[in-house]
């Protein structure tokens, strides 16, 4: 039987609202449990190009510790006469341990220089997985000590998971340093310099993607919600473009973002951007940005 119309527009009109009701928790359950957030830039300082051109981490252990940089310039002599020429952003574990990532031109393997609160040096070597990418862009260490996340450099769809060098006891410079896991991104991203952990299940990473068709944006600012704290299991990561990197400088041309830094203790997130030309040795910057 044929319906009036009001009747008939009074069944359009529910049926509209439970299709966007069901839409609605179709949305809530697949979202990510936290929502984007909104970092703003609050200042800058100087990067000197030779000695804090490519990473930075604050250091906790012991109190008062200044800042630690890399770069070119902070290469020792003896790693780079060992073909370890290129340093990328480091970080150091809420209880001392300081890891610096570096890579070669050619070889089967990347290497993880450890400095342990008591100032002592270690060297622990990853043979490469296959498939797995040369180059050693960054480490961060999970809040917990245990895990460290590493990158590779180009389009990727994945961050690497490897037990946190000197810290894991299951790690030893006589052995190889094993993958653990993988975290397996859901949008691709392009050359990742740097990540750190905000908390134990979002990391923010600073990309030098100079396309901009992946999220709209060239150098953007990338925050990556993992589904679980990484450790010896796969786990999946949720990758949001924040806002684009600044890109200012008295020269015109390509600038590189470069390593990024979370200090928890003040809230304060920083980022190297080094500028292009000429303009590499007087300008760069690393800004600093606070959550608003």
């Amino acid at each position: 039987m044929r319906m009036p119309a009001r009747q008939r527009c009074h069944a359009v009109l529910a049926g509209l609202v439970t299709l966007a009701t069901a839409a609605a928790l179709s949305v809530a359950a697949t979202a990510p449990a936290a929502a984007a957030d909104t970092w703003t830039e609050v200042g800058s300082d100087r990067a000197d190009p030779l000695t804090e051109s490519q990473g930075l981490a604050s250091v906790e252990v012991p109190a008062g510790s200044p800042n630690r940089y890399t770069g070119i310039g902070t290469i020792p002599f003896g790693l780079t006469v060992r073909g370890w020429n290129h340093v990328g952003d480091p970080d150091a574990s809420y209880n001392g341990y300081y890891v610096e990532p570096y890579q070669a031109d050619s070889g089967n393997a990347k290497m993880f220089r450890v400095q342990a609160p008591g100032g002592a040096w270690s060297e622990y070597v990853h043979a490469l997985s296959p498939g797995e990418a040369l180059n050693n862009s960054f480490d961060t260490i999970s809040p917990n000590g245990s895990w460290m996340v590493s990158g590779e450099w180009g389009m990727m769809n994945r961050l690497l998971v490897f037990p946190t060098p000197g810290v894991n006891p299951g790690t030893s410079p006589s052995a190889n340093l094993p993958q653990a896991s993988t975290i397996n991104l859901d949008h691709p991203v392009r050359d990742v310099q740097g990540c750190d952990f905000v908390t134990s299940t979002q990391l923010l990473c600073s990309s030098d993607d100079p396309e901009g068709a992946l999220f709209g944006m060239t150098k953007p600012l990338l925050q990556i919600d993992l589904s679980a704290e990484p450790g010896s299991a796969d786990v999946n990561g949720h990758v949001t473009a924040l806002r684009q990197l600044p890109l200012r400088s008295s020269c015109s041309g390509s600038f590189e973002s470069e390593g990024i830094d979370y200090d928890r203790r003040t809230g304060t997130l920083r980022v190297i951007v080094v500028s292009p030309g000429f303009c590499v040795l007087t300008d760069s910057k690393t800004y600093r940005f606070t959550r608003g």
